[in-house]
């Protein structure tokens, strides 16, 4: 019996809007891939994002293209060269690796040589507010020990102090999603780095990003928006020290754990991000996460309900998948 692929488009509603620069998001949509082999399936999970022209109804007929391919076979190495690197390749390459491990009665870490998945520290994210929404925000997640902050062009200092203020424990990055020139940036990150933020999160636009090559910032920079694939890498030696590795990226795990290789080889840091997104797009992400040095996935705390077997958040950190789960 042919492999049989199934694609639906689902949406999980948010227990409150989620701002960044560029927009608000009050829900979650996702793009599911489910592969059958006889009675086994496999599941992957994609996020359409608009910022690189993606939308929920193309990537689910991006995923339907590959239909025919599916039932005669198709694997991942033939994913790559079939479709480009984008949600719709991950939800795929994410299904073709947990049928994989289903078949063979192994996880996807064992299978991928990987190291056995522990429980990582992840980030927490502040979603753009005003400062004292972003305070109160930040209050309540005082005891989260790491803290990511979304910023705009405006009130920057102010917001950061908010949130400072109210969770003085915490580790803090800052994400202003493209939305600062080099100006901006080149004013603001020392008085960034003297209130201990770590690492600035893809400050400047993607396509402006050549004027950040020899500029000694005194906080680390980390490419976002300007790091897909392993293709990327090359180009942001020297404005870079930290690249983020996203699935819905680099095409899926596959791609993920070939970026971390490179990027790591050229003297980069890693870290790994998420969208908003149910824990079926963080399982697989989470065996990229023990090389990194700032872990973002925390996409499932913002839903009102996360999928059966979601993934366990505590004191902190994000716990491996179950098999019930992915993998």
């Amino acid at each position: 019996m042919p492999r049989r692929l199934t694609v639906r488009t689902e949406t999980w509603p948010l227990r409150e809007p989620f701002a960044i620069s560029r927009g608000v998001k009050t829900a979650a949509e996702v793009v599911v891939a489910e592969i059958a082999d006889g009675a086994v399936v496999g599941r992957g999970e994609g996020v359409p994002y608009p910022r690189y022209g993606e939308t929920v109804a193309g990537v689910g007929d991006e995923v339907r293209s590959q239909e025919a391919a599916i039932a005669q076979g198709l694997d991942r190495v033939d994913l790559a060269q079939a479709m480009p690197a984008g949600a719709a390749r991950n939800a795929l390459d994410c299904a073709l690796w947990d049928l994989e491990a289903k078949r063979a009665g192994k996880p996807v870490w064992m299978l991928a040589g990987l190291p056995r998945p522990t429980s990582v520290p992840t980030f927490d994210t502040i979603g753009l507010d005003t400062p004292e929404a972003m305070a109160a925000m930040a209050t309540r997640k005082s005891a989260w020990p790491l803290l990511k902050i979304k910023l705009g062009r405006d009130q920057i200092l102010d917001r950061v102090r908010a949130v400072k203020s109210a969770a003085p424990r915490a580790r803090l990055i800052v994400d202003p999603n493209e939305a600062w020139t080099i100006d901006d940036l080149k004013t603001i990150a020392p008085d960034l780095a003297r209130l201990g933020v770590e690492m600035i999160e893809q400050p400047v636009s993607a396509k402006d990003d050549a004027g950040l090559a020899g500029y000694a910032s005194p906080v680390a920079l980390c490419a976002d928006e300007a790091c897909h694939t392993v293709d990327d890498v090359a180009r942001l030696k020297g404005r870079y020290s930290v690249v983020n590795i996203k699935l819905d990226k680099t095409g899926g795990l596959t791609g993920a754990l070939d970026l971390a290789v490179v990027a790591k080889a050229a003297g980069f840091r890693l870290m790994v991000g998420c969208m908003v997104s149910t824990s079926l797009s963080i399982a697989p992400a989470l065996l990229v996460a023990g090389d990194a040095a700032f872990v973002d996935l925390d996409g499932p705390r913002w839903l009102t309900k996360d999928r059966e077997a979601g993934l366990r958040f505590a004191d902190g950190a994000v716990a491996p998948a179950e098999a019930a789960l992915w993998g």
